[in-house]
């Protein structure tokens, strides 16, 4: 196991949590974390990054752990977020880089790419499709379709309420979470039928530990990122989808030149759910690489290590060298 190195950096007027290994001269391999889950989310691949010569740098993402968690929604739009992995390179003095990111930090990195191009040098997106800018923003589309029922992120934009469920009990919430998301779950069950009103975690089969792919290690070190602070940072990311949408006017029609990677499982429902997008990724990214990873949920990265740090070290080998 590499050493890792934490430090706490001052950037874009908050406190950026920041852990780090391999070799300080290797080429930088910036490891965005997704929702709701935390810096250890890439523990299986940053031994094998860092023993393949590369500084992989793992930051805390703005509301979990020990970064700051603003309480105000509106801190938390795609641009302010890339803003605070901006600035961590400036301080650090990085000029080139790869950035790879998985669930939320999928459209960080896709959007870092898009502001960056001469300093991001390739990219590498997990789970969540890059679509470009919408023609409108998506809640209002989501608030009419799913008018009357129940839909996750409709759930999560009135701040308090899903905090309330979520934080009541933190293991619950991270082992169900976990679980629904996972290969052995064969559909999201967030989007299961159920009414307008709906308690998030309704008809979710009650499970008395964290899948096998989460070590109690690990899930201890999940407990901590939320523990004495909750959920309301990680959801307020969910609560700027008209901001987004706002802030990326000048990202309009713009494609995403650099070499880039995008790894689902196959049994995760964004593949179902964003299969336009996906249909529309190459031509938004003229230089993209698509794979499926077998018998593989949303947490791909976890679920199937072994697979998506092969594919990893071959993209890097081909489009990320000194």
């Amino acid at each position: 196991m590499q050493a890792i190195e934490h430090q706490l950096l001052s950037v874009n007027g908050i406190t950026l949590s920041l852990y780090a290994c391999g070799p300080a001269n290797g080429r930088p391999l910036w490891l965005l974390h997704g929702f709701p889950e935390c810096w250890l989310s890439w523990r299986k691949q940053w031994p094998v990054l860092a023993a393949a010569g590369y500084r992989v740098l793992v930051p805390e993402m703005r509301g979990y752990g020990q970064s700051s968690a603003p309480s105000e929604a509106d801190a938390y739009d795609l641009i302010t977020l890339c803003a605070d992995i901006q600035a961590a390179m400036d301080v650090l003095g990085q000029h080139e880089v790869c950035v790879i990111g998985h669930d939320w930090g999928a459209p960080v990195a896709w959007h870092l790419a898009l502001l960056e191009p001469e300093r991001v040098r390739s990219v590498v997106g997990m789970a969540v499709p890059f679509g470009g800018r919408p023609k409108q923003p998506a809640i209002g589309l989501m608030r009419e379709l799913y008018a009357g029922r129940f839909n996750y992120i409709v759930h999560f934009q009135e701040p308090g309420v899903a905090e309330a469920e979520m934080d009541a009990d933190i293991p619950r919430t991270l082992r169900l979470m976990m679980h629904n998301l996972s290969a052995a779950v064969p559909r999201d069950l967030f989007l299961q039928e159920k009414p307008g009103g709906a308690a998030l975690f309704d008809g979710l089969e009650e499970v008395a530990r964290a899948p096998s792919w989460c070590e109690p290690e690990a899930f201890a070190g999940y407990l901590e990122t939320f523990a004495g602070r909750g959920f309301r940072g990680a959801l307020n990311w969910y609560r700027n989808f008209e901001r987004n949408w706002q802030r990326t006017e000048h990202l309009q029609g713009r494609q995403i030149e650099q070499p880039a990677l995008f790894l689902l499982g196959d049994h995760d429902p964004v593949g179902t759910l964003e299969a336009y997008t996906l249909k529309q990724m190459p031509r938004l990214i003229p230089q993209l690489e698509n794979h499926v990873i077998e018998q593989c949920g949303h947490w791909l990265q976890c679920e199937q290590p072994e697979a998506v740090n092969r594919l990893l070290l071959g993209f890097l080998a081909r489009h990320y060298q000194s």
